[in-house]
């Protein structure tokens, strides 16, 4: 059992890292991010996700976005606005998702908090997802 566990996980990150010319195209935008579903290995849409950034210690929201049929949210930096070198927060609504397809989740909401230190790069940030467990990486 735990060899399957490992080999879908393997799986599932396998697809986060693999990346098509539409995704090469959009990397443009300095944050995307991907969620996957561990329990039916799957993508995952329809998920809400919050961007942050700290500024002066205070939260303060940039943008929001569901994830797509994929799901992904390419482009998930306010369009326009150049990235800016700092403390950001991704914060996946899990409970809100789980809500929705009717499945009880120990995570209402994960936030990924990371560092944005060099503006000319791009951010990925996929999301392995269970009810009771999540797992997160910089992804390319």
């Amino acid at each position: 059992m735990k060899s399957l566990l490992i080999s879908g996980a393997a799986a599932l990150i396998a697809v986060a890292c693999s990346a098509s010319a539409a995704e090469t195209t959009a990397a443009k935008n300095p944050i995307s991010v991907h969620v996957l579903n561990l329990q039916t290995g799957i993508p995952t849409p329809g998920v809400s996700v919050e961007l942050d950034q700290n500024l002066n210690g205070n939260w303060v929201k940039l943008a929001t976005g569901v994830t797509d049929a994929n799901g992904r949210i390419s482009a998930l930096y306010p369009a326009g606005k150049p990235a800016q070198q700092g403390t950001y927060k991704v914060v996946f609504k899990t409970g809100d998702y789980y809500d929705s397809v009717k499945q009880k989740t120990f995570f209402p909401e994960i936030p990924v908090i990371f560092t944005l230190d060099n503006s000319s790069q791009h951010y990925h940030i996929p999301l392995l997802l269970s009810p009771y467990g999540y797992s997160t990486y910089r992804g390319n």
